[in-house]
């Protein structure tokens, strides 16, 4: 499939025993990207291994959540209490980026002590000399992405790297979350294009979201912590929105228009919230070429969320600057 079903931003960890040249990766990466940096090997390594626990606790809540899902209870207030009470979630890293040959570990080295615990991406700083290593560790799968560190445009090189694996990790979450979409639901993303265009508009407009089964749709968060639904809906099951939005008090008057794929209801959402009625409608816009697959966006306001939110945004300035995490 052309996207993850659920994403959100991360950290990056820079490691190189070369205090200057760290600085200067550091001053060259987008200041919208946390990044912490290592000059000691070990002190890098005992972070990632105490890191290793919180990505378990991590997946941990996410499973707890679908379970729960499974045995009646809405998933979209479990969702937004987990953003509300695990802002932390941001400080997970995503892509580890090391030199290779450093005094008491090379690189390779401590990726290979990171198998296993670490679902993050690893990408491999190599000199003029490594780059047989580097290779033959790409070719087994130990790392994802080596980069000469001689290379002209190294910096631009790098970023560009760390942009195409910063969702590598989600592979786990998919899995989680995937059990809650129906083989009909999944099979709509696949046509027309509908996948390619939903995954520009989610990461146009979102910074994390979820993919959701039932109710059918996606909730996401931008980078300033204000949520939204994008309510999904079949064009094959509208005359069954329609009576469904009856039931819940929509006007005769007003279900030709959702019958007919021009707005879209979301009275799951609503219910979910513990609202009452059907609510407003929004306009409905195609998602494929054949229009199979119809989409509305719901703002969702901040007295309907069961906990405040912060975004990414907020996180990421309560963090500070980028500085070196050398303790011993």
């Amino acid at each position: 499939m052309s996207f993850h079903l659920f994403r959100r931003p991360g950290s990056i960890f820079l490691l190189d025993d070369d205090r200057d040249y760290l600085e200067m990766l550091a001053l060259l990466l987008p200041q919208q990207w946390h990044v912490r940096l290592f000059q000691k090997p070990h002190a890098c390594l005992r972070h990632m291994r105490e890191e290793q626990q919180a990505w378990a606790a991590d997946c941990f809540r996410q499973e707890t959540m679908v379970d729960l899902w499974r045995q009646g209870r809405p998933i979209i207030p479990q969702v937004l209490r987990y953003w509300a009470q695990h802002t932390h979630r941001h400080g997970l890293t995503h892509v580890g980026v090391c030199d290779h040959i450093m005094p008491g570990l090379t690189g390779l080295e401590l990726f290979e002590q990171l198998r296993g615990g670490w679902p993050g991406a690893r990408v491999l700083l190599t000199g003029q000399a490594d780059e047989r290593v580097a290779v033959n560790a790409f070719n087994h799968g130990l790392i994802d992405q080596y980069i000469p560190k001689q290379a002209a445009d190294m910096a631009a090189l790098l970023a560009s790297c760390l942009t195409r694996l910063a969702d590598h990790c989600h592979d786990r979450h998919d899995a989680i979350w995937r059990v809650t979409l129906r083989p009909q639901q999944m099979a709509l993303f696949r046509q027309g294009g509908a996948g390619r265009a939903l995954k520009e508009l989610m990461e146009r407009e979102w910074m994390e979201y979820v993919v959701l089964g039932d109710p059918f749709g996606v909730l996401a968060l931008d980078a300033q912590g204000r949520a939204s639904w994008l309510q999904l809906a079949a064009r094959e099951t509208l005359a069954e929105h329609a009576g469904m939005a009856a039931v819940d008090g929509l006007a005769a008057d007003d279900r030709r228009p959702l019958q007919e794929g021009r707005v879209l209801v979301a009275p799951e959402l609503r219910r979910s919230l513990g609202l009452e009625g059907v609510g407003p409608a929004r306009p409905a816009f195609a998602l494929d070429a054949e229009g199979r697959l119809l989409a509305a966006r719901f703002e969702l306001e901040s007295s309907l969320l069961p906990a405040p939110l912060q975004g990414y945004q907020q996180w990421l300035a309560a963090q500070g600057e980028r500085v070196l995490q050398n303790w011993d």
